[in-house]
C-alpha cells in the first residue's frame, strides 16, 4: 500500500504539526506533500522526512506571508501529483483536503477545522492586510468559498479533533466524521518539583483571534503577574497595552516552555479555539486553566476540577474569571489536573488513528473491488 501524507504548510510547529509528526510515525516511508516548507523554523524531526513542495514555494516571501496568497492555494494543492499513491491522508486547517487523488484511492481527511479564513473568521483574515490585499481577497473569497465545499466532497472519510469541529464540518460540508482528539505529550509534559510561581502564563501565536490581549489587559489593570511566551504579527500592539507586570519572553524553547508550565499559578486561555493543545500541556504539568467557555475548551477543560470558564470574550468577564481562581485556587488538585490530560496521550492517538485508518481503508476496498487488505 503507497501512503502520502498532505498538510496546508509546515512553517513553524504547532498542533496540527505535531499531529503530522505523529501520522509519519505510523507511515515512516510516506512523502509529505505540503505547500510551503520553512525549513529553518520546523524541529529536526522533519530533516529526514521526503517533503514535497508546491510552486508556491518559490514566490517571494512565501514562508513569511504565505496567509496573504490564500487566493492563490487551491490551484497550488491541485498541482500536487498523488497519481502513485493508494491511500492519501490529509491534514487540513486550509486546502489540504482538496488534492486531486485517483479514483480508486482512499482519501481519509484529519480536519483540524474547516477553512476558518472563508467562513467563521473571514472578518479577523481581513484584519490588518492592506487595502489592496483585502480588496483583492473579498472579491476572490466567494469563489474560495465554493471551492471549498466542492473540495470537501473529495475526501471520502473525514476525521474531526473535537466534537466541535465535526458540529462545523457538517455546518459548512454537510458531512459526518469520526473524532479522533489530538494528542499531547504527558511524557515531556509532567509537573515539576518546583512547586507553583505567582505569574500566570499566555502561550502561542501572538494573533488576533487568539484574543491574548484580554490577559494583557486584566493582568496590567489587576496588577497581576503575566508571562507571555510566543511571537507573531500583535507583539507590538500588546506591548503598547500592557503595564509593568506582563513579561514578554518571545519565542522560548520546549524546555523554557515545559518550565513557564510547572511554575505558573494557572494557564490563561482566552480565544477560541478548534481544540487548542496548550490548555492540554498545562494540565498535563498539573496547572489549572482558565479559558473562555467556548469551542475546544470546552471539551478538555473539567469546570472546577481542573480550571474556570469565563462566559464573555471581554475583560470585565475574564476579570471576574479571575477573581473567581484567585478565591478557590487552593482546591485545585494537581493529580487530579494531570489525570485529565492523560486522557488526550499520544498513545491514545496513535491506537485510535491506526485503527480508523485501517477500518476506513477496508470500507473503501470493499465498496470499489470487495477484496479485504492487509493491516498497517
Amino acid at each position: 500500500m503507497r501512503v502520502a501524507i498532505v498538510h496546508d504548510w509546515l512553517t513553524n510547529m504547532g498542533g496540527a504539526e505535531k499531529v503530522v509528526e505523529l501520522m509519519h510515525h505510523l507511515f515512516p516511508d510516506a512523502p509529505i506533500y505540503t505547500l510551503i516548507y520553512d525549513r529553518s523554523n520546523m524541529p529536526d524531526s522533519f530533516l529526514n522526512m521526503d517533503i514535497r513542495t508546491s510552486y508556491l514555494q518559490r514566490f517571494p516571501l512565501a514562508k513569511s506571508k504565505h496567509q496573504w496568497m490564500l487566493p492563490l492555494m487551491p490551484r497550488a494543492i491541485e498541482s500536487l501529483d498523488l497519481r502513485d499513491y493508494d491511500l492519501v491522508i490529509s491534514s487540513s486547517t486550509s486546502c489540504a483536503k482538496g488534492v486531486l487523488t485517483r479514483a480508486d484511492c482512499c482519501h481519509i481527511c484529519y480536519c483540524n477545522t474547516p477553512m476558518r479564513y472563508a467562513w467563521d473568521f473571514y472578518q479577523d483574515y481581513l484584519a490588518g492586510k492592506p487595502w489592496v490585499i483585502r480588496k483583492f481577497i473579498s472579491r476572490q473569497m466567494h469563489w474560495i468559498r465554493q471551492w471549498d465545499r466542492l473540495s470537501a466532497d473529495r475526501v471520502d472519510y473525514f476525521i474531526a479533533n473535537s466534537g466541535n469541529v465535526k458540529n462545523r464540518i457538517y455546518k459548512h460540508y454537510r458531512r459526518e466524521a469520526e473524532v479522533i482528539y489530538p494528542p499531547v505529550d504527558t511524557d515531556y509534559f509532567a509537573p515539576g518539583d518546583a512547586g507553583s510561581g505567582n505569574y500566570f502564563l499566555c502561550a502561542g501565536r501572538l494573533v488576533g483571534y487568539k484574543r491574548i490581549d484580554l490577559a494583557v489587559q486584566v493582568c496590567s489593570d489587576m496588577h497581576l503577574p503575566l508571562v507571555v511566551a510566543g511571537d507573531g504579527g500583535e507583539l507590538k500592539r500588546l506591548r503598547a497595552m500592557a503595564g509593568p507586570t506582563v513579561d514578554f519572553r518571545g519565542r522560548v524553547s520546549d524546555a523554557e516552555l515545559l518550565k513557564l508550565y510547572q511554575n505558573c499559578r494557572a494557564f490563561i486561555f482566552p480565544g477560541e479555539e478548534d481544540f487548542g493543545i496548550t490548555p492540554l500541556e498545562a494540565q498535563a504539568c498539573g496547572r489549572p486553566v482558565i479559558a473562555y467557555g467556548k469551542g475546544g475548551a470546552l471539551e478538555t477543560v473539567a469546570v472546577e476540577q481542573t480550571g474556570v470558564f469565563f462566559e464573555d470574550q471581554d475583560v470585565d468577564s475574564l476579570r471576574l474569571a479571575l477573581a473567581t481562581f484567585i478565591e478557590c485556587e487552593s482546591t485545585f488538585d494537581s493529580e487530579l489536573i494531570r489525570q485529565q490530560a492523560l486522557k488526550f496521550s499520544r498513545q491514545r492517538f496513535l491506537e485510535e488513528f491506526r485503527t480508523t485508518i485501517n477500518r476506513c481503508y477496508d470500507d473503501f476496498q470493499a465498496r470499489i473491488s470487495g477484496d479485504r487488505v492487509k493491516h498497517i
